[in-house]
């Protein structure tokens, strides 16, 4: 069973009086383990998506199981509960929280999900840190860092909760090329690991490093 089976996803949006369909019967598969870039121009649905691929948002129509779960109609507290345990997102303007140190923003997630001590969450925060090569910089809040650096926080941050799947949105958009080449590189040895990584871009280079691309034109997977 694949980990993320999608079968026949919808989205429109209401914009006043005009429905604006983003996705039109897109179907995918991803199995457990495997690197897949999501392709496609501007205005294509390849974020609308993720961000139900991500439990972020619901399907107006289809089927969507994650981790053998169907999720299509959950709403609320439900879909943020599987969403929190499940997935992990990595965005494009990392999401950092300004006032909190790079420790405080990885350890977050684990807070929210309730019921893990506070010195369990430092610690598995400072380990995923660590293994990023963040571990000199925990204590330094995210405006004294650089662009490639913040992105690393982000990425521990996502993994920290140990989710089934690793999601970025652009996760190279606001960085140089030294930078977005850093992270990509982290991506890669964290598939390496045996990590599920999928990503959005526009960039066919970032794409290239995926080891299989979902293209996305008019809502639809081509």
């Amino acid at each position: 069973m694949p980990l993320i089976h999608a079968n026949g996803l919808e989205k429109t949006y209401r914009l006043g009086r005009v429905d604006v369909p983003a996705l039109r019967g897109a179907d995918c598969d991803i199995e457990a383990g495997e690197f897949v870039a999501i392709t496609g121009p501007s205005g294509s649905g390849k974020s609308t998506l993720m961000h139900i691929l991500g439990c972020l948002d619901t399907p107006t129509a289809g089927r969507y199981e994650l981790d053998g779960e169907d999720v299509s109609r959950l709403r609320g507290k439900t879909l943020a509960h599987v969403r929190n345990r499940k997935v992990g997102f990595v965005f494009q303007t990392f999401n950092l929280m300004p006032r909190l140190n790079v420790l405080e923003n990885v350890a977050l997630p684990l807070q929210y999900r309730g019921g893990i001590p506070r010195a369990e969450r430092k610690s598995r925060a400072r380990a995923i840190l660590a293994r990023l090569g963040m571990g000199d910089r925990m204590d330094h809040r995210p405006d004294e860092l650089s662009g490639g650096e913040r992105q690393r926080v982000a990425i521990a941050r996502a993994l920290v909760g140990e989710p089934a799947i690793l999601m970025a949105d652009e996760p190279t958009g606001n960085l140089d090329s030294q930078s977005g080449a850093e992270v990509m590189k982290t991506f890669r040895e964290l598939h390496e690991a045996g990590h599920t990584i999928l990503l959005v871009t526009h960039d066919a280079n970032v794409a290239a490093e995926a080891h299989r691309t979902i293209h996305i034109s008019d809502g639809r997977v081509v």
